[in-house]
């Protein structure tokens, strides 16, 4: 699911847009992350990530705008900046799938949605690359992990430590959760 269609998701079930939100939580005094999360999944029924997406709104929406480029260049930064050329080359592979795959990224991963429906995540770290694949009906075993705590968007968890571990294998359970998006 992308940012906005958390946002759009909020707005049919509350019928309240994030600019409603703003005002509700400012006249309450709600200034810090954690109470406004509170106070909407309380008062509003919210999931807990639709609740931080609109927190994120609340808190966040008066900042400047920051393209999906710059996002992306964030996520490559300093001592990251190894991993630049293996994303490259995974997303060409990934845009393979179709014209449908898009990039959303956040600040602590990137999404890789098809129609809006997230089907991985890539997480950048000095060290390593770490791919979530969502995809219900698929064992863990070997490499391919149960995501666990690590990020409850996904099912399954690949770390690659070198680039070459990106291989067919890894591509057939990414073409698999694309086409269950």
């Amino acid at each position: 699911m992308t940012f906005q269609a958390y946002l759009d998701t909020i707005k049919e079930k509350t019928g309240k847009t994030s600019a409603d939100f703003k005002i509700l939580a400012k006249e309450k005094g709600l200034v810090k992350h954690g109470e406004i999360v509170a106070w909407l999944k309380s008062d509003y029924g919210l999931g807990h990530g639709h609740a931080n997406a609109m927190t994120q709104v609340i808190l966040h929406s008066d900042k400047p705008k920051v393209g999906v480029d710059e996002k992306i260049d964030k996520h490559f930064a300093g001592t990251k900046a190894g991993w630049c050329t293996t994303y490259d080359n995974l997303m060409e592979t990934l845009e393979k799938f179709g014209t449908d795959v898009k990039v959303a990224p956040t600040s602590t991963y990137i999404s890789i949605v098809r129609e809006n429906k997230k089907f991985a995540i890539l997480q950048v770290t000095a060290k390593r690359l770490d791919i979530g694949i969502k995809h219900k009906d698929m064992p863990t075993e070997g490499r391919y992990e149960a995501a666990g705590s690590w990020n409850a968007m996904v099912t399954h968890r690949v770390r690659i430590d070198d680039p070459s571990q990106i291989d067919d294998e890894l591509i057939s359970w990414l073409q698999q959760a694309y086409n269950n998006a």
